[in-house]
């Protein structure tokens, strides 16, 4: 086998999340900063939180909306 081979492993390695949620775990980097985790992930959470800068959203919620009222006229002609 050869010597210094594998990378140096941390057994507490810490990982920082942008909402402020701190993880102590294991890696091979002793400091991890992440922007999203467990704690804040809408997945987990239940919360979902949309960023529209572009109203993109909005228009795409409005086009579906107009889709199922067509829909729906069609159906009760």
């Amino acid at each position: 086998m050869k010597k210094n081979l594998h990378p140096t492993y941390y057994p507490e390695a810490k990982i920082h999340c942008a909402c402020g949620n701190e993880i102590v775990t294991g890696s091979t980097v002793p400091e991890i900063r992440v922007e999203i985790c467990s704690a804040c992930h809408p997945f987990y959470t239940g919360k979902q939180k949309l960023v529209d800068t572009a109203r993109r959203v909005d228009r795409y919620r409005k086009m579906i909306e107009k889709k199922n009222t067509l829909k729906a006229k069609s159906r009760n002609k």
